[in-house]
């Protein structure tokens, strides 16, 4: 078990976007790289899957690639490097020094402790909140700085959405940290 709730933090997904090209011929690519998916009435992109960093890299004919599945911001810059590099084995030239923007990066953190999810809904700014348990068992509480979506479970585990950069979730579960106990939840 992890010691505090920010030592618990944990990436458990980062999607990030990338522009390697002007165009792919998709077609080719599925057929010369080994592993390739391609279903056209499925979903319009080539899909490749990684082993080493896990992750999918979804590549489309305007030369946009959306990577997803890392978990850390080092795998997703390997994996990118590792699909510039399959692409230009194919005599695509591709840029070498590719850059990517994060679109969101979704991370687990644990209270600790289990919380009372009816009181925190009547503590909160209501604006903010979402909680209906028959529908969903979490709370939804959305913070403006940082702009992310955190879930809260009555287990105290959170789920972090939302996030464009790993500072984000800590600075998340401060904030949620401070609110359950300025209203003495915690």
């Amino acid at each position: 078990m992890h010691g505090t709730p920010e030592e618990s933090l944990k990436i458990e997904n980062i999607v990030a976007s990338a522009k390697v090209t002007d165009s792919l011929d998709l077609p080719v690519i599925s057929s010369r790289i080994p592993g390739a998916d391609y279903n056209k009435k499925r979903f319009p992109g080539v899909v490749i899957r990684m082993q080493d960093p896990k992750i999918a890299a979804l590549v489309f004919g305007s030369g946009k690639v959306v990577l997803t599945g890392a978990k850390s911001v080092d795998s997703l810059t390997r994996g990118l490097e590792i699909l510039g590099g399959k692409l230009r084995d194919l005599g695509i030239a591709i840029d070498e020094h590719l850059t990517y923007t994060i679109q969101n990066i979704v991370t687990s953190a644990d209270l600790g402790k289990p919380i009372n999810l009816n009181k925190i809904a009547i503590g909160f700014n209501l604006d903010r909140i979402e909680y209906e348990p028959e529908q969903f068992p979490g709370l939804v509480y959305r913070l403006e700085d940082p702009k992310v979506v955190v879930l809260l479970f009555g287990s105290g585990k959170l789920i972090i959405t939302g996030g464009k950069q790993p500072e984000d979730a800590r600075l998340a579960v401060q904030k949620i940290i401070a609110d359950l106990s300025n209203l003495g939840l915690l």
